[in-house]
């Protein structure tokens, strides 16, 4: 038995270690295609030129002004919405929980806009607070009309309210006619034309809700097991919650101020990964912080090829491949409980 045991172990750290390196692949080859492919596709000599010979050629500046910046922000953003949605997931339990989908992100979108209209904040560092409160008031609504039991409930309560918070900014945009093309890109969720120096200001907010992720994989494993069981194995459930919604509140903050609020990365990634490595949140957070820029830049990348001449927004690409995926994840559901 204890041989079996061993085995058994050593098999799964062998898939677990099999999945990471294959994650970490994956990272740097849609890495690259985000800055080789664009309304003009560059030849990977040139991608490397760029980044390591820089002279001032065309492709040099196109690479180094712009694709590199939205490659960057592509992969901050993709790893915090991959991360809030495993921590949502893992805190309500509940299988269909995600930021973009609950209204979460809607609720940073709102508070942006309105401290932008009305308040003139335009500094990234301030913005983030907005953000952040508008994120927490999204969860606070979503939780106390839906709660955290039924699935179903949940979604149609985050759907609720991400619908008001959605008719709030567009009234506000209607409102103040001056800032209706400035925000329509941002609020559809778009990589386009964002600087680092905005997402600089953001960091230090990003960091400290990444450490604070990574500080909970224990508790919430402990907390998967029920509230008393993880009181015996010395975590706290309720101080666990409370840290994790503090943690998913500064991603999704920093991720729509930094870009608008994009769904359901959140949803898809940890289902992917749990699917891969099973339920341990010491394997499923990081490799969703993984997995969630991949998905991100590869929407980005699918959305330029597809766009011809132009190019379809992130955002709506997310909206497109998500819906499918939340088709897929609630069929699942339901044959589970049959």
């Amino acid at each position: 038995m204890v041989l079996l045991g061993e085995r058994v172990t050593s098999r799964r750290w062998g898939v677990r270690a099999t999945v990471l390196v294959a994650a970490l692949v994956a990272l740097a080859a849609v890495v690259v295609l985000s800055i080789a492919f664009g309304s003009n596709r560059l030849p990977i000599g040139s991608v490397w030129h760029a980044l390591f010979s820089y002279s001032g050629t065309f492709d040099d500046v196109v690479i180094r002004d712009d694709r590199l910046p939205r490659t960057l922000l592509g992969l901050a953003v993709g790893l915090g919405l991959g991360l809030a949605g495993a921590l949502l997931q893992a805190i309500t339990r509940n299988p269909v929980a995600d930021p973009g989908l609950l209204g979460i992100n809607h609720g940073a979108a709102v508070a942006i806009v309105l401290g932008g209209a009305v308040f003139s904040v335009s500094s990234p560092q301030q913005l983030v607070w907005f953000a952040f409160f508008g994120a927490l008031a999204g969860t606070v609504l979503v939780t106390v009309i839906g709660g955290s039991v039924s699935p179903l409930r949940l979604v149609l309560a985050g759907v609720a309210v991400q619908a008001v918070f959605v008719g709030i900014n567009q009234g506000m945009q209607m409102i103040n006619t001056h800032n209706l093309d400035q925000m329509r890109y941002w609020l559809v969720g778009s990589l386009v034309n964002r600087s680092l120096d905005s997402l600089a200001g953001l960091l230090p907010f990003f960091l400290a809700a990444v450490v604070l992720a990574g500080a909970l994989a224990r508790p919430l494993n402990a907390v998967a097991l029920g509230d008393d069981s993880a009181r015996g194995l010395g975590a706290n459930p309720a101080l666990t919650r409370a840290a994790g919604m503090i943690a998913v509140g500064l991603l999704s903050a920093t991720a729509t101020a930094a870009c608008g609020p994009i769904a359901f990365i959140g949803l898809m990634i940890p289902h992917v990964v749990r699917a891969l490595v099973g339920q341990d949140e010491r394997w499923v957070l990081p490799l969703s912080a993984l997995l969630g820029p991949v998905l991100l830049l590869g929407c980005d990348v699918l959305g330029r090829l597809l766009g011809g001449s132009g190019e379809i927004q992130v955002g709506v690409m997310t909206d497109v491949i998500g819906g499918i995926a939340f088709v897929i994840v609630a069929r699942r559901l339901k044959a589970v409980r049959r």
